[in-house]
């Protein structure tokens, strides 16, 4: 059987007088190996793209987490150097990508950065520097030398019963892995709220109109595909999702 080909975005950076067009290893051999699928990057070329022409071409797309953030222009507030790194590249692309792939019915995984553009490209807004709110907790990664340290499960998580979460790793809480400093604030249209820490940060969302697979969490299965039951479960049932696409699409 033909392995679906799944659409990975892709951070900008410059590296030698280029710009480089990339995406996390992590991602990919998530994609490769825990959904059983094949990745593709995207470049970031925003209106250059024919999104359409691309999409038609694939059975999912997968959002990754990344170092920059959403510019908060982009939802009406103030651009600040405390608050970057930015990535304006990708912000162009990936934000119509979304819009496009969930009105399209494919399936879409949306992880950290991810989360946060979904929510963004459906017109809400986010929270920056959650670790100085008062009643929120420090999501931040640890400052750790090894990755293994810096991905490690940090906190658990409530899934809202009757979620598309829930539908993948049941209904109890689960323990997930904590690396960002943003939040979502306004919850865009027609987002819904699928799972939440103790201190009330949203950390799971899915988009209720959607026609298609759309699930989002705010930390990083990927890092753990291969050995954590969570994690594990969300890229399959996103790798079945993509087939489930692909035999409809061929139909």
């Amino acid at each position: 059987m033909t392995k679906p080909l799944i659409l990975v975005t892709a951070d900008v950076k410059p590296v030698d007088g280029y710009n480089w067009h990339a995406a996390p290893s992590t991602y990919l051999k998530a994609i490769l190996n825990g959904a059983d699928a094949l990745p593709v990057i995207l470049p970031s070329l925003g209106a250059d793209i024919d999104l359409d022409a691309v999409l038609d071409r694939v059975d999912g797309v997968l959002a990754t987490g990344s170092r920059s953030n959403v510019n908060p222009q982009l939802y009406g507030e103030e651009a600040t150097e405390a608050n970057g790194p930015y990535d304006a590249d990708r912000d162009a692309t990936t934000l119509p990508l979304l819009r496009r792939a969930v009105e399209r019915g494919i399936p879409v995984f949306a992880i950290c950065r991810g989360m946060q553009e979904l929510n963004v490209a459906f017109g809400g807004t986010l929270l920056t520097e959650i670790q100085e709110m008062e009643g929120r907790a420090d999501h931040r990664a640890p400052d750790a030398e090894h990755q293994d340290e810096r991905f490690r499960i940090a906190h658990p998580v409530d899934v809202a019963p009757d979620s598309q979460l829930g539908k993948v790793v049941g209904d109890a809480p689960i323990e997930v892995n904590s690396l960002h400093r943003q939040a979502l604030g306004v919850l865009g249209t027609d987002l819904k709220i699928e799972a939440q820490a103790a201190d009330g940060t949203i950390e799971a969302v899915s988009v209720a109109s959607a026609p298609g697979y759309v699930v989002a969490t705010q930390w990083h299965p990927e890092y753990w595909v291969s050995s954590d039951t969570p994690s594990k479960k969300l890229f399959e049932a996103f790798g079945q999702a993509a087939r489930d696409y692909a035999a409809a699409r061929k139909g």
